[in-house]
Formats: C-alpha cells, sequence, structure tokens
C-alpha cells in the first residue's frame, strides 16, 4: 500500500506572517488567504495590512492574532475597552456603524449570490440613530474570581469570566441594576455557583427594564431553592434601584447551559413588568421571550405589516408567535389572526396580552409550527398571510409544504439567521413561490454581527 501523503499546509502553528485582509466573516473576524488557504484573525478588518501569530492550524483553515497594523482600515473604530471584543460583547465594536450596516446588508447578498438567487435584491440596512445603550434585558453569569464575586462576562470561545461593569450596549440602568445586585451579593456572602463541583447558589443576575415603561424587574437564578438573605437583599434592592417594580428568585437547579429553570418564587411585586411596543401593552415575565431592542423591533413589525398589505379583510396566521408581539399588532389590520407557539406559557401570556389590549379576533394555539399548519391545513383554514419568525434554525419543512398546500397568497418571512433564509426561500421556491420585493434588513443588534430582515415571497403557480 501506498503511503498516505502529510498535506503541506501553507502555514505553521506560532509563524509569524504578514498579509492583507480580504474579507470579514459572519462571525466579525478578518480573513487573510494564503495560497487560497483562509486565516481567520479577530480584530482585523478587509483593507488592513496586519503582520500576525499563526495561533491554531486545521487541515482546512487556521487561526491568528494581530501583532501589528502597518495599514489601518479607514471604518477602524479604537475601543478604549477591548474586553467588549474579548468577550463578544461587541464583536463589531471595531468597525464604525456605517460599515456595520453595509456589512449586514452583504451577507445576505453574498448568500444569495451563492444560492445562484441573485437576482434577488437587498435594501440598505435599516439602522439606529444611537446605536449603543439599546438592550432592554441582560443576563450575565456570576463567578468567584480569586476570591470575590464578580459579574461581566464570558471570554470568546470559554467559560472564564471576565468582569464588566459597564457593557456599552445595554441600558445604563440595567447597568448600574446589575451593580447594586452585585453588591448586595457581595454583602451577605452569596456564594457563586460552580459548574465544576455544582456547588454554590447564585448562577445568573436577570434584569429587564420596560423601554416605554421604565419598569425594572430584578430575577436572581439560583442552583439552590433557597437564597440566603433574600429578604435583606430584596428589600436593598428595592431602596437602590429607581422604578424597579419586581424581584423573581428562579430555580435552575439542573446541570445545564439553560440560564433559567421552571420554578420563579416571586420575592417583592407582581413577578413581571409591563412594557409597550407599537402602543400595544405587554405584559413580560421572567421566562417571557421579548425583543431585547424594542425602538428596533416596531420598525421591523411595522416593515413586515406594511409589507402584509391589510386592509381588515384578510385571516393571517402567526408562526411562532412567542408572547403575541406580531399576532397583536396584525390583529388591528386583519379581519382575523391564528397563533401558534410550541412554549405553553407564551401562550398564556398572548391570550392574557390580548384580554389587556381588549383584541378579540385573535385565536392562539400551542403546539409546534410545523405540526399545527399541517393540521390547519387539513381543517380547511385559508390564509390570506402568513407570517413567520422562527429562531435561527429556520422554517421546517414540514411548515413550507403545509403553506404550499394551504396555497397561502403572501408569506412575510421575519429572519434571524441570513443562511437558513436563504434556504428556506428555495423550497418555498419548490412550492411555487418567489420573493416579489427587495430584502429589507434590519440592524436589531447593533455592533454584533446578528442581522434580522423582512422578506415578502408570494405564489404565483398553483
Amino acid at each position: 500500500m501506498e503511503a498516505i501523503m502529510k498535506v503541506k499546509l501553507p502555514v505553521n502553528k506560532n509563524e509569524k506572517k504578514t498579509g492583507k485582509v480580504i474579507d470579514l466573516t459572519y462571525q466579525g473576524n478578518g480573513v487573510i488567504k494564503i495560497d487560497h488557504y483562509p486565516i481567520f484573525i479577530p480584530n482585523a478588518l478587509p483593507g488592513e495590512k496586519i503582520t500576525f501569530v499563526v495561533t491554531k492550524v486545521t487541515r482546512h483553515f487556521a487561526w491568528g492574532r494581530v501583532l501589528s497594523w502597518q495599514k489601518k482600515s479607514s471604518d477602524r473604530v479604537e475601543l478604549k475597552d477591548q474586553r467588549y471584543l474579548q468577550t463578544g460583547i461587541t464583536p463589531l465594536g471595531n468597525l464604525n456603524y456605517e460599515a456595520q450596516l453595509r456589512f449586514k446588508q452583504h451577507q445576505i447578498k453574498e448568500l444569495l449570490d451563492k444560492a445562484h438567487l441573485d437576482d434577488i435584491k437587498v435594501l440598505p440596512t435599516m439602522g439606529m440613530a444611537k446605536p449603543y445603550r439599546y438592550r432592554n434585558k441582560a443576563q450575565v453569569p456570576v463567578k468567584l474570581i480569586r476570591g470575590q464575586l464578580e459579574t461581566g462576562f464570558y471570554r470568546r470561545g470559554s467559560h472564564d469570566l471576565v468582569p464588566i461593569e459597564d457593557y456599552l450596549i445595554q441600558d445604563p440602568v440595567i447597568d448600574a441594576t446589575i451593580l447594586a445586585v452585585r453588591n448586595q451579593l457581595r454583602k451577605y456572602h452569596i456564594q457563586p455557583y460552580d459548574e465544576r463541583t455544582g456547588r454554590g447558589c447564585i448562577r445568573t443576575v436577570m434584569v429587564r427594564r420596560g423601554y416605554y415603561s421604565h419598569e425594572v424587574m430584578v430575577v436572581l437564578v439560583t442552583n439552590t431553592k433557597k437564597l440566603p438573605h433574600a429578604a435583606d437583599i430584596t428589600a436593598a434592592l428595592v431602596e437602590q434601584v429607581p422604578d424597579l417594580k419586581t424581584v423573581v428568585q428562579n430555580i435552575n437547579d439542573q446541570k445545564t447551559n439553560r440560564l433559567l429553570g421552571t420554578t420563579n418564587h416571586t420575592l417583592f411585586g407582581p413577578g413581571t413588568i409591563q412594557d409597550r411596543l407599537l402602543g400595544i401593552k405587554f405584559t413580560i415575565s421572567p421566562l417571557s421571550f421579548y425583543q431585547v431592542n424594542p425602538q428596533q423591533t416596531e420598525r421591523l413589525y411595522q416593515t413586515a405589516i406594511a409589507n402584509a398589505g391589510l386592509d381588515g379583510s384578510q385571516t393571517v396566521i402567526d408562526a411562532y408567535c412567542g408572547i403575541g408581539t406580531i399576532s397583536l399588532a396584525v390583529a388591528q389590520h386583519a379581519k382575523k389572526v391564528y397563533g401558534v407557539e410550541i412554549v405553553p406559557e407564551a401562550i398564556a401570556d398572548a391570550k392574557e396580552n390580548a384580554k389587556n389590549n381588549h383584541i378579540d379576533n385573535t385565536e392562539f394555539v400551542v403546539g409546534k409550527a410545523e405540526e399545527q399548519m399541517a393540521k390547519w391545513q387539513k381543517a380547511g383554514l385559508k390564509p390570506d398571510v402568513l407570517i413567520v419568525d422562527p429562531p435561527r434554525k429556520g422554517l421546517g419543512e414540514e411548515l413550507i409544504e403545509a403553506a404550499g398546500q394551504m396555497a397561502v397568497p403572501k408569506i412575510i418571512y421575519v429572519s434571524c439567521n441570513p443562511a437558513t433564509l436563504v434556504r428556506d426561500i428555495q423550497r418555498f421556491m419548490d412550492q411555487g413561490y418567489h420573493v416579489t420585493k427587495p430584502i429589507q434588513p434590519v440592524d436589531q443588534f447593533p455592533q454584533t454581527t446578528h442581522v434580522e430582515s423582512v422578506t415578502v415571497l408570494e405564489r404565483t403557480e398553483k
């Protein structure tokens, strides 16, 4: 037998090289190619000439670290604190905002071109006037570092906590609230959870703040059923945090990556806060999914509703309806709205939100969107518009097939992942649908690589 030839790679670990950055990955890393072999380099931007050291080598790609710049990009922003990049809080924080918006538009366009869908246009990304301090929710881990309880964020690709007090993209009231919680946990010597031993009490601090209501919720996620000094900690937070509406202990005693458990104990207030979106009042509980950037969410949903072309006579299905945010906004412009969501608590919230807003033309059911669509199709439901806002994994094939069998005239696809959006567009085309308007990207998460978008598909054949 012939000996298997070892593949000769163009770089070796710890080797120093100089090169020009030619692209940016969807994760925000610079790309240098040597003999068509890609090297991914954090904090390197297209157009820059750099000297770098190779830190990891695989058969198909390598990783590197910048040692020095011979030429910097005119789009570069010098961050005062490199921890924002190191932890992945703002992976695009080194890129000026106009360039970020172009990058997000390009992400979608590039994937369409690769799929031979280059006739589909992509509009400029809809950005924010102030692309910082926008997040209305924080979930920060708690760890013991050098004997002291710290709150912060994990270093990229690890579970090493980097202590942080100013998160740059969060509502400043939330940052201040996290510090108030941290100081009380320190004062009463509450032990942080240790994932290696499974011991310790406090795992995560979650804070939510209503953008319009300003109501604040603190959720203390514990590994233990009892939170020592709960009454003292709660009393101090009530005194120190403006607009604090409720404090909740959430118990997560499982060895899991899930941030929240299913059991809540309300320590103060009603256990929920209120906020508004497109003029509709929503009740938000610790487990509720609620968009973290209300300003851009309103623009995203307004774009989706405008493209649906509703005049009050249509029947609409909202798949992946959550707590009813899109459904209830659409209901004001439609004859009837059906919502489906797999999380029972979210459907309970959706029904309660409909009731609180005196909206009576909605019907919410618990179930997998794919299975419920097939049930509705068999029952003879004939929607005029289907709105989908799926998780990052995109749509199940059953849902797309059910939409085709129902012959839904128009589909509004709200996407948070360009890759699965492009895949699903191809599947919809197999069912007789075509994209009839340019795709509209919306920047829900400035300073990060994530991009949302609205796509309009219409049925062109039976």
